[in-house]
């Protein structure tokens, strides 16, 4: 075949095209924002983890559906890149790292102190963006700007939780009793100050994290007299044994547990609400019928029911604001422009209410999400309505 101009111009122009065709797709496949999550997927804390996941998926799926992220007035896709932490600092770390080396640069997660300990240096180090969840009095602060909280933790749930049970219960006198590490410690502690600011003398008391014996914890106690037992971080199944060992051993005032959920697991190991008697714990969010609507949602978005444990909608409203500030300040990659405008943001969410940042008075930065959350109770052995409290100021 004679090669003629009319051929020439013909394959310059299918030439031109595959090459426009394959610097589109190349385009198009740049343009992902990809946000990791760092969680406990595996092992008994699982759930939590699970919870975590299924939020930022959800949110991905959200953002996705009203095409919220555009930057420079392309639209990008949000995908969601999880990796199990196992509960430790040093899979959080891992972790970590391997979503830097994947260009990540922002991360939802991690839940536990342990795990936040991992994470924070290689986040500093590769200047990602963190949303985190540890109870740990140092889980945030100036020296790490870019890790924000999703809480409030117990420095902004502690006091109004308490004023409701001392108004309730009328108890004089307090034991906190939790594990001896950091997981125990720097919850129980706050707590213990929070009650003593309310007027209640607080004594601690630690055990070591895997016991099953509590008859020893169980007689310190009983001899030390206190008008209340507060099981601050202890796990639901130790706090359901500890719960029915004080009660047999004829411990009759109120027991708390504010150290976040776990009502259900609490009640079964302990024998059922009769046992529990009066009984108060936090819960993070009150599920009325705005926030069910998260999980009919996440059934239409996502094909499956939404995870089981209630954290899963403190992490839709929190995932949700870091998607907002990135929307609004226009960049995937600028973590820093980002944290500016995620500071900026009010602190709203359409299913579950208005809050405000705090944390300056804790942590030395205003860098913690802070919206509505409950207080759940047992009094007289009978389960009431979980009880809502408007979002702390951290004042």
């Amino acid at each position: 075949m004679s090669v003629t101009r009319r051929n020439l111009l013909i394959s310059g122009a299918v030439f031109a095209a595959a090459l426009a065709g394959a610097s589109g797709a190349a385009m198009a496949a740049d343009q992902e924002l990809k946000i990791g999550v760092v969680g406990v997927l595996s092992g008994p804390a699982a759930q939590w983890g699970l919870a975590l996941k299924g939020a930022v998926e959800f949110v991905a799926a959200e953002a996705n559906r009203d095409g919220l992220i555009k930057i420079g007035g392309a639209p990008y896709r949000v995908s969601v890149v999880a990796i199990d932490s196992k509960y430790t600092a040093e899979g959080a770390a891992a972790a970590a790292n391997t979503l830097a080396g994947q260009g990540v640069k922002f991360i939802i997660g991690a839940i536990g102190s342990p795990e936040m300990t991992g994470v924070k240096p290689i986040a500093k180090r590769n200047s990602m963006l963190v949303l985190g969840n540890s109870y740990a009095k140092d889980a945030i602060g100036s020296q790490w700007p870019l890790v924000f909280h999703v809480g409030p933790g117990p420095s902004g749930w502690a006091d109004p939780i308490i004023k409701i049970a001392k108004q309730k219960f009328g108890m004089k006198s307090v034991m906190m009793v939790a594990p001896n590490d950091q997981g125990g410690t720097d919850i129980a502690t706050v707590d213990a100050d929070a009650y003593r600011k309310n007027g209640i003398p607080a004594t601690e008391e630690y055990y070591q994290r895997g016991t099953t014996n509590f008859a020893p914890t169980v007689t310190r106690i009983m001899n030390a007299k206190p008008e209340a037992v507060d099981l601050a971080s202890s796990p639901p199944g130790d706090v359901g044994i500890i719960v029915k060992q004080l009660r047999q051993a004829g411990f009759e005032g109120p027991i708390g547990r504010l150290g976040g959920p776990g009502y259900s697991e609490i009640s079964r190991v302990a024998g059922g609400d009769a046992v529990l008697k009066d009984f108060y714990w936090y819960e993070p969010v009150v599920i009325d019928e705005k926030a069910q609507q998260i999980a009919d949602d996440f059934k239409k978005l996502l094909g499956t029911e939404r995870p089981e444990n209630n954290l899963f909608f403190q992490w839709v409203s929190g995932a949700r604001m870091v998607v907002k500030a990135i929307a609004q300040a226009g960049t995937i990659s600028d973590t820093e422009k980002v944290a500016a405008a995620l500071r900026t943001l009010p602190v709203t969410d359409p299913n579950l209410g208005s809050g405000h940042w705090i944390g300056k008075e804790f942590f030395g930065v205003n860098q913690e999400l802070s919206f509505p959350f409950g207080v759940g109770m047992v009094t007289g052995g009978q389960l009431q309505p979980i009880v809502r409290v408007e979002a702390a100021t951290g004042k």
